[in-house]
C-alpha cells in the first residue's frame, strides 16, 4: 500500500469500522473463530454482570420497616432517608421487616417471585475482622479500602492486588476451556479487567450493534475493493515474524467482527421491551447476542455492561433513585427478554459496584464506604430471599469502623465463588481462583440449588 491508501484504509477503518475489541486483539493473542467443543444446549449458561460504577449507596435499597432498626436507619441517614419502602417478605425473616427502596419497584414483582435475590453486607475481606481487630490493626485489612480505582479492581480481580492481574470473569471462561472463541467474552462497556485473562480478552461491541469494515462489504464502490484487496495481499505477504503475527491478528479480528454481525442479523429484536437508558441499550445488545448464541458454538458466554453516576457525595437525594430506577428497569426488562427466549434458568445477571457507601450523610450526599448490598437475578437463583447479613445501619456499632462505613459481614468472594460453582467450577477451582476463601468457614452461600 502506498501512504496516501494506507492512510484511507485506517480512516475507513476507524469511521465504520473495527471495533475497539478488533483495535485491542492486535496486541494480544488472536482469538479464533473456532470454538472449543461446546457444551450441549441444554447446558449453555451465561453471566452477565452490571458494574455500577463510583460506588452504590446501596443500603439505600433496603429500608428498614420497624422498631429499632428503623430508628437506627432514621438516625443514621438523616435527610437521606428513603420512605414509601416496597415491603417485601424474604424467606429469611428479617427483624423489624425490611421493604425496597421504591425506585426498585421494577425489580420487586421478580423478588416476590423468587427470580431475584439480595446479597447483604458484602465487601471486599481478606478474613473476618471485628471492629477491634480493625481499629488494632491485628488481623488482615485489604488494601486501599475506598479508592475508586483500587477497590473497582479488587472486585474485578476477585482477590487483592497481585503484581500481574487477571479478572475472575476471564479466568473462570479459561478454567472451562471456553476462551478460545471470541463470542464467548463479549463486553458493552469497554475493555474491562473483569474479563481479562492470560488468554482472555474481552470482545468489545457498542450498545447500538457493530458496524462493518467498509473495506470488507463487497457492496462498496471499486475504490474500497481496492484497498480490501491491498489489504488481504499485505496479510499473505506478510514474512517479518511480528508483520505476520500483527497481520494475522488484524484478519482474525476483522474476521470476528464480520462474524458477530452476521449472526445479529438474525438476532431478536425485542421492539418495545427495552427502554430508552443507557443500560436498557446495554442490556438489550447482551439480548440480541444470546438470541444466537447457538451459532457460536460455546457452552458459556460472560457479559460486561456498566451503569455510571453512582459516586453520589451531592444530589444524592435527586440522582441516586433515578439510577436507581434506571437500573431495576433495564434488569426487570432484560428479565422479560430472557423469559421470551427461554433463556431464564441459564442466564444470571448480578451487580458489582466499587463498595458500598457511609450511612452518615455530608448534607447533601454519601462518602466512600465499605460493605454494602448486591443484586443477582435469572430463573436460577433462589430468589425472594437475602443472603448474608442485613446490617443494622446504626452509627458507631460493632460493625461501624467510623463515620458509618461498615465492616462486611459477606466477603465479596464468597459472593464470586457461588456464581463460579453455578457456572461450572469445581470446588478446588473455586478455591484456586479465590485464595481468600479458606480464611472462612463457608466458601459460598447457596443462592443456586
Amino acid at each position: 500500500m502506498n501512504y496516501k491508501n494506507r492512510r484511507e484504509f485506517l480512516s475507513l477503518c476507524l469511521k465504520g469500522g473495527v471495533s475497539m475489541a478488533a483495535l485491542t486483539s492486535m496486541q494480544l493473542k488472536a482469538m479464533t473463530s473456532l470454538a472449543t467443543p461446546a457444551a450441549s444446549a441444554g447446558d449453555f449458561k451465561a453471566l452477565v454482570c452490571i458494574f455500577l460504577k463510583g460506588g452504590n449507596d446501596s443500603f439505600n435499597m433496603l429500608i428498614p420497616q420497624s422498631g429499632d432498626p428503623l430508628d437506627a436507619y432514621l438516625n443514621s441517614r438523616q435527610n437521606l432517608a428513603v420512605s414509601d419502602a416496597i415491603a417485601i417478605n424474604p424467606t429469611t425473616a428479617v427483624d423489624g421487616g425490611i421493604g425496597l427502596n421504591p425506585a426498585l419497584s421494577p425489580i420487586a414483582p421478580l423478588f416476590n417471585a423468587q427470580n431475584l435475590a439480595v446479597v447483604s453486607g458484602v465487601g471486599s475481606l481478606v478474613a473476618p475482622i471485628t471492629l477491634e481487630q480493625y481499629k488494632a490493626k491485628s488481623a488482615a485489612i485489604p488494601n486501599n479500602l475506598f479508592s475508586h480505582n483500587d477497590q473497582q479492581s479488587t472486585w474485578m480481580q476477585g482477590r487483592e492486588k497481585e503484581s500481574i492481574n487477571y479478572g475472575w470473569g476471564g479466568r473462570i471462561l479459561e478454567l472451562l476451556n471456553q476462551n478460545n472463541n471470541f463470542g464467548s467474552n463479549i463486553s458493552l462497556s469497554g475493555n474491562n479487567l473483569w474479563q481479562t485473562g492470560p488468554n482472555a480478552i474481552p470482545f468489545a461491541m457498542n450498545k447500538s450493534g457493530i458496524t462493518r469494515v467498509h473495506a470488507y462489504n463487497n457492496s462498496e464502490s471499486p475504490r474500497t475493493q481496492a484497498l480490501r484487496q491491498q489489504l488481504e495481499q499485505m496479510f499473505n505477504q506478510a514474512s517479518h515474524p511480528l508483520a505476520k503475527s500483527y497481520s494475522d491478528k488484524l484478519d482474525t479480528s476483522i474476521g470476528n467482527t464480520e462474524q458477530l454481525n452476521t449472526a445479529l442479523e438474525s438476532a431478536s429484536e425485542f421492539t418495545d421491551v427495552f427502554s430508552d437508558s443507557n443500560l436498557s441499550k446495554q442490556l438489550l445488545a447482551v439480548a440480541k447476542t444470546l438470541s444466537v448464541q447457538s451459532q457460536f458454538g460455546v457452552g458459556r458466554q460472560v457479559f460486561f455492561v456498566g451503569m455510571g453516576g453512582f459516586d453520589t457525595h451531592d444530589d444524592q437525594n435527586v440522582n441516586h433513585p433515578n439510577l436507581l430506577m434506571q437500573l431495576s428497569q433495564a434488569m426487570a426488562e432484560f428479565d422479560g427478554a430472557m423469559s421470551t427466549l427461554g433463556l431464564s434458568n441459564q442466564v444470571t445477571t448480578f451487580t458489582m459496584s466499587d463498595f458500598g457507601r457511609t450511612l452518615s450523610s455530608n448534607g447533601d450526599g454519601t462518602d466512600h464506604g465499605w460493605a454494602g448490598n448486591q443484586l443477582v437475578m435469572g430463573g436460577a437463583v433462589n430468589g425472594g430471599e437475602i443472603y448474608g447479613s442485613v446490617i443494622e445501619q446504626a452509627l458507631d456499632s460493632a460493625y461501624d469502623v467510623g463515620g458509618g462505613r461498615m465492616i462486611p459481614q459477606v466477603a465479596n468472594e464468597q459472593y464470586f465463588a457461588s456464581l463460579a460453582r453455578w457456572f461450572g467450577l469445581s470446588d478446588s477451582e473455586v478455591l484456586d481462583l479465590f485464595p481468600s476463601l479458606s480464611n472462612f468457614n463457608q466458601t459460598h452461600l447457596s443462592m443456586f440449588s
